[in-house]
């Protein structure tokens, strides 16, 4: 069972809380037990499981900047776009998390995150199965 999400993105870099809407769909599908898989189908953006608190986003994302600069003087990739990916790489692009009992297993802090690293934009996917166990 597998099913495609669309977003729209409002900045630059932010971190967009994906969790609800998973949660939803595996309630809908009925798995009690299984794993859900969940990726970016893009090259700038990622996933990523972490608090669930507006600091930590924050913090994420200056921090992501400091490692990786905007139009780095020594950049040879045409779109202009390199910290994006390198962002990408870094956080990945899929995340995988245990549904058990009908529910998927996080923390009692934990969401579950859209990255976006080259918005704004409205993102065609992500992608998300469920394989039952």
């Amino acid at each position: 069972m597998q099913k495609s999400f669309h977003l729209k993105t409002a900045s630059h870099s932010e971190l967009i809380e994906i969790t609800s809407t998973l949660e939803q769909w595996v309630k809908e599908s009925g798995v009690n037990d299984g794993i859900l898989i969940v990726s970016s189908l893009h090259t700038t953006a990622g996933i990523t499981v972490n608090e669930n608190d507006p600091d930590v986003k924050t913090d994420m994302l200056m921090r992501l900047d400091e490692v990786y600069p905007w139009n780095h003087p020594e950049d040879k990739h045409g779109e202009g776009n390199t910290a994006a990916h390198l962002k990408t790489s870094t956080v990945g692009h899929t995340q995988t998390l245990v549904i058990s009992n009908g529910e998927l297993m996080l923390g009692t802090w934990q969401g579950i995150y859209f990255c976006e690293f080259d918005g704004p934009r409205t993102r065609r996917q992500y992608h998300a199965k469920i394989i039952v166990g």
